[in-house]
């Protein structure tokens, strides 16, 4: 089938947006939802609920053709389009009133679905990566422990082959939606003998397997959007592991570049909303005047390098350090914007008063130092682009 033009593209794709939803509707400062949260305070009920109503629409999208898939083989369902072309209609679609994806669709669809297509076998791909485009199963990550911290290479979880099968003990942490993932994607280590890095596979769990208990951790916004969870004998047919034994650090590390590139949009809504805040907090002093305008620009610099990544992927290059570089100003612009907020709300950011638009800015402030750990830290971005990107020496290890 010919690629159509982009400007065909568009108007086909704003005429069936038309039948799904409403036009979205600018409203007043002071009107509809005064939310900013980094992270959903939602009971396993809500998370429910909301998951299942997105997923209504995503499969109707990708049932008509502009789902998740579009820039994928036909026999994935896609159209083989241009990344182009996934980029307009993402444009077009945020123009209208649709439901909002939560993270557990971009871990699904954009992390863990081209991770399968990658490095799975033929039967896996068949059986998962179309399910997951078309989000009939949502897929979480089991890569942290807490032992390991920052360094994904040191994880403990063991998997130990048994009868032609593997038993997975261990415990994972800080699991976004494990509550109501279909499939978990688990780094375990295989061989203690080898170098750390050697000696880890990838296993594909049903999260309904017997042995796998999930644990909400509460989180100091009040929810539970994240969790631990516990493998205790979990048995998994050989069938589930992803990529051979062995190549897990090379197979978790396709997930983590993908989920780097998929963070450089972070905080700019709520960045956004904080410039707004400052347009009706009345004058401001000089200090606040230059504070706002820190954030304006840091926001704009953080558009521009996803800019660049977008650019690079469309030409069909590697991103080179412009992801650890826009997840690094993500967490920064976040941090910037909790700033401005303390500054122009002072005390009424710490009350419930009633007035819109004020308290709720704790769960953004309380939220998105969060973000300086998920999806690879600071510390590590920092580290990517010293030594693979400058050159400098890499740090003493012990």
């Amino acid at each position: 089938m010919p690629t159509p033009d982009t400007a065909t593209f568009i108007a086909e794709a704003r005429a069936w947006l038309a039948q799904q939803a409403p036009p979205r509707q600018a409203t007043a400062w002071g009107d509809g939802d005064d939310t900013v949260a980094v992270f959903e305070n939602w009971t396993a009920a809500e998370e429910r609920a909301e998951t299942d109503r997105i997923r209504v629409y995503e499969q109707a999208k990708f049932d008509a053709g502009w789902g998740a898939a579009l820039t994928w083989p036909a026999e994935y369902g896609g159209r083989e389009l241009p990344l182009a072309h996934a980029l307009a209609f993402q444009r077009e679609e945020a123009t209208f009133d649709v439901p909002r994806r939560t993270e557990m669709f971009s871990v699904t669809q954009q992390l863990v679905a081209p991770t399968i297509a990658q490095w799975g076998t033929d039967e896996q791909k068949a059986t998962y990566v179309r399910a997951m485009l078309r989000t009939d199963l949502i897929a979480c990550q089991l890569f942290s422990e807490t032992e390991a911290g920052s360094d994904l290479a040191a994880v403990r979880t063991k998997a130990v082959q048994r009868d032609g099968s593997w038993v997975l003990d261990g415990h994972k942490v800080w699991t976004s939606g494990a509550r109501i993932a279909d499939l978990g994607i688990a780094v375990c280590r295989t061989d203690s003998t080898a170098a750390k890095h050697a000696g880890l596979t990838v296993f594909l769990v049903p999260m309904d397997t017997p042995g796998v208990e999930v644990r909400p951790i509460r989180q100091m916004t009040g929810g539970s959007s994240f969790n631990e969870v516990y493998l205790d004998g979990v048995v998994l047919d050989d069938s589930m592991r992803l990529g051979p034994v062995g190549a897990g650090w090379q197979v978790a590390l396709t997930v983590l570049a993908a989920e780097r590139l998929d963070s450089g949009n972070l905080g700019l809504d709520n960045a956004d909303r904080a410039v707004e805040l400052a347009r009706h907090r009345g004058p401001l002093s000089e200090i606040e005047r230059d504070t706002v305008a820190d954030l304006i620009t840091r926001s704009y610099v953080q558009r521009l390098t996803g800019m660049r990544v977008a650019a690079a992927v469309v030409a069909g290059e590697a991103p080179g350090p412009e992801a650890s570089v826009g997840k690094l100003l993500a967490t920064n612009t976040m941090a910037r914007t909790s700033e401005v907020v303390r500054m122009l709300l002072g005390s009424d950011l710490t009350v419930e008063s009633g007035e819109w638009g004020t308290w709720a800015w704790t769960e953004h402030v309380l939220g998105a130092p969060g973000y300086r750990i998920a999806g690879g830290t600071d510390e590590i971005q920092h580290n990517i682009l010293a030594e693979r990107v400058l050159g400098l020496p890499r740090e003493p290890r012990p």
